[in-house]
């Protein structure tokens, strides 16, 4: 995995962090693999889509992961902002169908400095918060060279903390440890 200063993963801990595109469950998935330890995982119960913990073997162990179904996004986000604030699992995952509104977000903030601990929140596209620290566009991408390929276009579009930049991206599960598992690539320019 690259591990320079200008690839900003993974994700800086203490801080909340959003992904939107079609490749987010992916970005977060790895987001996962990479910290080797327990998360929560937040979602809306009346979604008709499921997260299934066994479908992200190839990223991590689905014991790892505690999965919680709660009724409405305000109740989504006050299960984020405990989880956050207490610390106890150091990645906290919660799935969005509306906008984050300004205080939402920095409530999420401050309660992730409060506990040390990183959140992601995967919403659609336009409708993140000013106060997170990074949002990424995640897309999968087609290789013809690859027929199992996990692909990905991840796409920096917001950063607090520095510059703006979209890099290739490929999961190899085969890889004995999760940090070799990430390959990068910046893409080629005109």
């Amino acid at each position: 995995m690259r591990t320079d200063i200008s690839f900003p993963f993974p994700l800086k801990r203490a801080c909340v962090h959003e992904a939107c595109g079609n490749g987010a469950l992916g970005f977060a998935a790895i987001s996962a693999a990479l910290e080797r330890e327990q998360m929560l995982w937040i979602r809306e119960r009346w979604r008709s889509d499921m997260v299934n913990p066994v479908g992200l073997t190839a990223y991590l162990d689905p014991a790892l992961m505690v999965l919680a179904q709660v009724a409405s996004q305000t109740e989504a986000l006050a299960v984020a902002e405990e989880a956050l604030r207490d610390g106890a699992m150091p990645l906290v995952i919660v799935e969005l169908t509306r906008p984050v509104t300004l205080t939402a977000g920095r409530r999420l903030q401050l309660a992730a400095q409060a506990g040390k601990t990183t959140g992601l929140c995967l919403l659609p596209e336009g409708m993140g918060s000013n106060a997170a620290s990074t949002r990424w566009r995640c897309s999968s991408v087609f290789d013809s060279q690859d027929s199992d390929s996990t692909l990905m276009h991840w796409e920096l579009i917001k950063n607090k903390s520095g510059t703006l930049c979209d890099w290739y991206v490929r999961w190899t599960p085969t890889k004995p440890d999760p940090a070799d598992r990430l390959a990068v690539v910046s893409p080629p320019r005109q």
